[in-house]
């Protein structure tokens, strides 16, 4: 079970990688007001949700400790992270503030999930 579980950690690190490198691949074109959401963006961030289900479900299943309020907070911020990307996927161009705030969104689920113990 061990083994799967750092299967679906690998894969939601993917997850991270493809949400949070599409951003910054966009960030000249951000500073240029050009910046678009890239499909990569939108594949990470359904990636992210679906390992992150099934590893809270997988640590539940051997009893391990977890933190639901932690774990709310970052399915509330990948939701709105996800719904923005989602909704404003085909356009040509997303207005820096909206852009910018998926990439801060981002980095603060990062943040969330290494230093909240």
């Amino acid at each position: 079970m061990d083994v799967l579980l750092h299967i679906f950690v690998g894969l939601h690190i993917i997850g991270i990688a493809s949400l949070l490198g599409g951003f910054l691949t966009q960030m000249k074109a951000m500073g240029a007001g050009t910046a678009r959401f890239v499909p990569a963006m939108l594949h990470g961030a359904l990636t992210m949700l679906v390992t992150g289900v099934i590893l809270v479900g997988l640590n539940q299943a051997q009893d391990y400790s977890v933190d639901n309020i932690k774990i709310g907070v970052k399915l509330a911020l990948l939701i709105v992270i996800l719904g923005l990307v989602y909704v404003k996927r085909d356009e040509e161009k997303v207005d820096k503030g909206v852009f910018g705030l998926v990439g801060l969104l981002t980095v603060a689920n990062v943040f969330i999930a290494v230093l909240w113990t």
